[in-house]
């Protein structure tokens, strides 16, 4: 199959460069060359052009070529969702496995104080259909809650509220208990702007302390995930989210397919852990230096 006459903001997200939103603001940002020339939004390109981003070589590969791979992480508070940050903070993607020739794009962001389910991929195209809320893929979050809650603040919210972005409300909310005006509630909404679970909380006077991401679509964060851990996700579970945004089968996979035993998943578990724990000792003795 010929990229011959792809946008090239399609080119370069299915490169592994970023998300397509990402790389139209890479293109608008002057970022970008194709044959020695800076490109501009709408260009389309063939497979044999030379395109370089920030001076480097991308390396073009047909549709075909790549293995379409997932990986669950169970993000901390306390994580940038950045790439890389100025101030030397840590990052989510500091803690992820290396992936040969390619690189693992966010499927959205979650802000430093929130905790829970995220997803990268290497596949930009599938990333950025996941995150475009014409999908409307559902995100459910676990808050807990400081302020007054009455059955008037549950309606407004479930009704919609207008933000300074626009309007907005959720799904579903959830009681899940608590105490005095500590209360947790499970609220779900089919779209990812900055910090939306926060600012419809606080349209109602009420403020979030704590907020943890639990399930993106069908996909329900792996309890048995410690924070700061990751575990690549199974064919059958690429195919669910390749399919909820209507992209093709994929037909391969880095993973076994022998079905695990019990003791098998019990040895990941474990070595996820140690990982984790032999991490955050590192980050600890490079804090100390």
């Amino acid at each position: 199959m010929s990229i011959q006459g792809e946008k090239l903001q399609k080119v370069l997200a299915r490169a592994g460069v970023g998300s397509r939103r990402e790389m139209e603001k890479y293109i608008d940002a002057n970022r970008v060359s194709v044959n020695g020339k800076v490109a501009k939004l709408g260009d389309r390109v063939e497979e044999t052009d030379l395109i370089r981003v920030d001076g480097h070589t991308v390396k073009i590969e047909e549709k075909a070529d790549r293995i379409c791979r997932v990986i669950m992480y169970n993000k901390p508070e306390g994580e940038l969702s950045t790439r890389k940050d100025p101030e030397g903070r840590r990052t989510v993607f500091d803690r992820l496995p290396r992936i040969d020739g390619e690189r693992w794009i966010a499927v959205g962001r979650l802000d430093i104080n929130t905790a829970g389910l995220m997803l990268f991929t290497n596949d930009g195209e599938m990333a950025n259909r996941l995150m475009h809320p014409s999908y409307e893929v559902e995100r459910e979050y676990s808050a807990r809650v400081f302020g007054e809650v009455t059955n008037e603040t549950i309606k407004n919210l479930t009704r919609g509220v207008e933000l300074e972005d626009g309007p907005a409300k959720f799904l579903n909310i959830k009681p899940l208990g608590g105490e005095g005006i500590n209360r947790w509630y499970n609220v779900t909404l089919n779209e990812g702007r900055n910090r939306e679970v926060r600012r419809l909380w606080q349209s109602q006077d009420v403020e979030v302390s704590r907020l943890i991401r639990i399930r993106y679509g069908k996909l329900e964060l792996d309890k048995r995930l410690p924070q700061g851990g990751w575990a690549e996700l199974d064919l059958e579970t690429v195919n669910y989210l390749r399919k909820t945004v209507k992209l093709g089968r994929e037909t391969q996979t880095k993973l076994s397919v022998m079905p695990e035993k019990r003791k098998d998943k019990r040895a990941k578990i474990n070595q996820i852990r140690k990982a984790v724990k032999k991490h955050n000792q590192r980050v600890k003795q490079t804090k100390r230096k």
